[in-house]
């Protein structure tokens, strides 16, 4: 193991140290029983453990990559316990533990989608007010008196009307064999809450502001090797020959070792390792499908596929009758839409570090990753063996946005063979290009709208979404449950805020031409551009202004409309174009709303656009941490502002033909625009906020590119060559 790291397993948690555990009936948790010294940790629940020393330890199950729900989730627990957040430690969740699982994906370790917060919200409110009850039913016990006579203070029990007191400590040492809990304890009310809602500081900031943080390429282990591997340049190739012997007689050079899909040089230096991969030679098959993939002919086809109204598609929503609300309008209006292949561009590429046993049945392994579940699943089916043979670290992330998610995951498979092969821990590493070139990436889409206008009304609403299908590639298992419902390409083409009595949303499924995986936002990143963009048009044929067209959409939708009404206040909507202009949107995901406003330049010259500021309201429901939530969606503005105008994966005979950042450009901070957020607060649940930042954003820039130049953007990127052409 790792100088100076902890096994944080579930067994370890729960029998190397409690004192206390949890008999559960049919009603729920009833009783507790002493299984260890009264010295030792109380184990008030699944979810906690509190030590005489008022050391108050909370499992965190999902994963960090920037997010902070490292610590939110934490802090849920730690509001309804009443505990005195200076002596809470965050325990990282390592193995796959499904008692831990999140609800809202069947209590799969998994963390996407925004889902931290509001997908464990309820979990972790009842696991901290059960342990609250757990340390009242103890001080009640021991001072004499009923539970109803006793308060909690940050880490104390209190007895008003005595005035006795009792630290958590103080009542983890006195715990008895017994206590009755009970199954629904009362849990807090918003306006006592003291740590969610304000400004908590993040426990990651520190470390990652010192560089102390450690992240997979950090990991050091004795005798630890170093891989680089040398992939088949298109996707399911693999080696026939390699020609190493010049490789292995380079100094540090240790081994080569064949993989399914490449051969991995294994070095005792990491330099070393990069230097034999690039002077290795192999000779590749030649005969995988994947050959044929190109970007270019597979957008054709998908917009091919999209205008092609006799091929029925997978329904996504449908209510009323959209044919024929439309067929009988007084005016029809149609547009089509295209995006380009994305890559994730998240800081960290890929790493993964494995030490194999001597049996080849057992292993450690640090990695990355957004899913503890998944990452046991590729070890277990890599070495032939079962979960308890398994000692995972999950290591904190330097940024994902879903590149991290798959079924199965390569990086850690590589590590693991090669590792088994060499007989010594194993680091494999990928570089940038490799990362670029050997990415899985937002898929490549068309989109047909088509809706009906009668006066300024919208009557129908038609939104055709050609693209193949993600779940399909990156997560087979889970599509066979769902199929054809592709939550992951049609996310956002629901439109679900609006009034659009008659609508229809399908998916024409096509054939795939790449590595696929959940991006930023997935399919919201670019339905609600296609959808948004078409609301403009809408508008702009029904000689409406933007926001009003849309505010008549939102009658019954209250909030909504407040988004709206805030951030035209906020933009100072309404003045008319000059060197710049504002374009609006209204998008939102799941069940969290955005409105934003765009204020863009363009050098008629060049072609290139500017965003000089942008503006965001957003509903998320009740919001745990501010601070932290205004600094995700700047984010995701800042993401979305990068897609809409640079970034593009173009594929050619099998090929990525990007590298790195210099042919793969992403938003400079001198690019950046000025930024305003506000986030609503509201009385309603949390709905998520990780995510909602991006999907208004390459609208509102589309349709301020309109109202500047009255020329229509419906390709994304914006690159400037698409710009000229719109211009000319």
């Amino acid at each position: 193991m790792m100088a100076g790291s902890m096994d944080l397993s579930r067994r370890s948690f729960l029998t190397g140290t409690a004192a206390l555990t949890f008999t559960v009936g049919s009603a729920g948790i009833v009783a507790i029983s002493r299984a260890s010294p009264a010295e030792r940790p109380l184990a008030a629940n699944a979810w906690v453990r509190i030590g005489a020393d008022e050391r108050i330890q909370i499992i965190f199950p999902s994963t960090e990559m920037g997010q902070g729900s490292s610590t939110a989730l934490p802090m849920i627990v730690a509001e309804e316990l009443d505990a005195d957040w200076d002596r809470v430690e965050i325990v990282q969740l390592d193995r796959d533990d499904r008692t831990y699982g999140n609800p809202l994906f069947g209590n799969v370790l998994y963390t996407a989608g925004s889902t931290g917060v509001y997908g464990y919200f309820d979990t972790l409110r009842l696991a901290g007010a059960q342990a609250r009850a757990v340390l009242i039913a103890i001080a009640a016990d021991e001072f004499g008196v009923s539970p109803g006579e006793l308060v909690t203070e940050p880490g104390a029990v209190l007895h008003p009307p005595s005035g006795r007191r009792l630290s958590y400590g103080q009542l983890a040492a006195l715990a008895p064999d017994t206590v009755d809990v009970p199954s629904d304890p009362p849990l807090k009310s918003p306006e006592d809450y003291r740590l969610i809602g304000p400004d908590v500081t993040r426990r990651d900031i520190p470390a990652k502001s010192n560089g102390t943080e450690t992240f997979v390429w950090d990991v050091q282990v004795p005798g630890m090797l170093y891989a680089s591997v040398l992939r088949a340049p298109v996707e399911g190739e693999r080696p026939l020959a390699v020609d190493d012997e010049a490789v292995l007689a380079m100094a540090h050079v240790v081994a080569t070792v064949p993989l399914p899909d490449g051969v991995a040089v294994v070095a005792r230096r990491q330099e070393a390792a990069a230097a034999g991969k690039a002077a290795l030679s192999v000779t590749w098959s030649d005969t995988a499908p994947a050959r044929a993939f190109d970007s270019e002919a597979s957008l054709a086809a998908y917009t091919a596929a999209a205008n092609d109204t006799a091929r029925e598609g997978a329904v996504w929503r449908t209510a009323g009758d959209a044919a024929a609300a439309i067929q009988s309008a007084e005016r029809t209006v149609e547009a089509t839409y295209l995006s380009d292949y994305a890559y994730h561009a998240q800081i960290e590429p890929m790493a993964a570090v494995a030490s194999v046993d001597e049996d080849g049945e057992g292993a450690e392994v640090w990695a990355a990753t957004q899913t503890q579940s998944w990452t046991m699943r590729t070890i277990t089916e890599t070495l032939g063996t079962t979960p308890d043979r398994i000692r995972l670290h999950m290591m904190t992330m330097g940024g994902s946005f879903g590149r991290r998610t798959a079924l199965e995951q390569e990086y850690v498979r590589d590590a693991l063979l090669a590792s088994k092969a060499v007989g010594a821990p194993v680091k494999v590493t990928w570089s940038r290009e490799d990362d670029v070139k050997f990415g899985a990436f937002r898929p490549a889409a068309a989109q047909k709208l088509r809706a009906g206008l009668t006066g300024a009304a919208l009557q129908g609403w038609h939104h055709r979404v050609a693209a193949p299908s993600v779940i399909k590639f990156f997560n087979p298992l889970r599509w066979a449950q769902v199929e054809p419902q592709d939550i992951i390409v049609m996310r956002g083409s629901e439109s679900q805020f609006y009034a659009l009595p008659d609508i229809l949303a399908e998916h024409v499924m096509t054939e795939r031409g790449a590595r696929l995986a959940p991006w930023r936002g997935i399919g919201a990143s670019y339905t609600s551009f296609a959808a948004e963009a078409f609301m403009d048009e809408l508008a702009s044929e029904a000689g409406t202004d933007p926001i009003a067209f849309r505010m008549a959409l939102l009658q019954h939708n209250e909030r909504g409309r407040r988004l709206l009404e805030r951030v035209a206040a906020l933009s100072g909507w309404g003045r008319p174009p000059g060197e710049t202009a504002l374009g609006v949107a209204f998008a939102g995901y799941g069940a969290s709303m955005a409105a934003g406003v765009a204020e863009v330049s363009v050098d008629r010259a060049s072609g290139a656009i500017r965003v000089h500021h942008f503006w965001a309201t957003v509903d998320a429901g009740l919001v745990v941490a501010p601070d932290n939530a205004v600094a995700q969606v700047e984010g995701g503005i800042v993401y979305g502002v990068s897609s809409a105008l640079k970034e593009r994966i173009t594929i050619k005979d099998g090929e990525v033909q990007q590298n790195n950042f210099y042919d793969y450009p992403i938003l400079r901070m001198s690019e950046a625009p000025q930024i305003t957020v506000e986030i609503q607060s509201v009385d309603a649940p949390p709905t998520g906020i990780g995510e909602v930042g991006t999907p208004m954003v390459v609208p509102a820039i589309a349709n301020a590119m309109f109202a500047l130049t009255g020329r229509r953007l419906r390709h994304m990127p914006f690159t400037p060559e698409r710009v000229l052409a719109a211009l000319s």
